[in-house]
């Protein structure tokens, strides 16, 4: 379920409850999990969330809530966002400070017409898959994911990646609102390159997060080597101190 840190946080008693401070629980994605899903950045006061065995967003959020104690951070990446933020405004759980990498919270900004055109995309790929096509969902979804058309001589080697990506609840339609970041200092890490996540972006800042690029990496600016310091002058500013 989960990776624990190398030694334990700083603990804190308030109203008769622990409260881990310094401790940051990391939620991956759709793609890698755990511990491989982040391995640049350093494992001191950290949690490594495996949410794989929970395939429902719903069974997420609950997953989510036992392993993430409050008072920490949470650092959430892509369609993880979704599961933190539901977390959040459900209060399963309670953090401190929130980041974002590139969040796959379609719902904050619909109508933009970047986020219309890859739901529109994705929703006739997954009734492909639906009918049993799943070359069919995978020539849409791999331009738009993963870049390169899907091509028949290497269906064999990708036919599992496919099936896997096919089966993933998709990350809009959970009546997710920028609001729900209302009272949590928020960041949002964004790399700069895709317009979706720069339109939820933009939807987030409108309610108080603060936004930054980390340009080079692509969807994963976890892998960017100013990640860990940019996380950490966030998690050190004064508007948490004096939360």
């Amino acid at each position: 379920m989960q990776e624990l840190a190398r030694r334990a946080p700083p603990q804190l008693q308030s109203s008769g409850r622990l409260y881990y401070r310094g401790m940051r629980v990391y939620v991956h994605g759709a793609g890698r999990s755990g511990r491989d899903a982040w391995p640049l950045v350093s494992t001191e006061d950290a949690v490594f969330a495996d949410l794989t065995s929970a395939p429902a967003i719903e069974a997420k959020v609950i997953t989510l809530g036992a392993l993430l104690p409050p008072g920490s951070t949470a650092v959430a990446h892509s369609a993880g966002a979704v599961t933190a933020l539901l977390a959040i405004a459900r209060r399963v759980i309670s953090v401190d400070a929130l980041v974002l990498l590139e969040p796959a919270l379609y719902d904050v900004a619909r109508g933009v017409p970047a986020i219309e055109r890859h739901i529109d995309a994705m929703t006739r790929a997954r009734a492909l898959a639906d009918a049993g096509h799943l070359f069919g969902y995978w020539s849409v979804v791999r331009p738009m994911m993963f870049g390169g058309p899907a091509e028949p001589y290497t269906w064999d080697t990708e036919q599992g990646i496919a099936a896997r990506f096919a089966s993933i609840e998709l990350p809009w339609g959970h009546g997710v609102t920028p609001d729900m970041i209302a009272g949590v200092p928020t960041l949002v890490i964004t790399g700069g390159w895709n317009e979706e996540y720069e339109a939820i972006a933009n939807a987030l800042t409108a309610e108080g997060a603060i936004h930054q690029q980390l340009i080079g990496n692509g969807h994963r600016p976890q892998d960017h080597p100013d990640f860990e310091a940019v996380v950490q002058r966030f998690v050190s500013s004064r508007a948490l101190r004096e939360r």
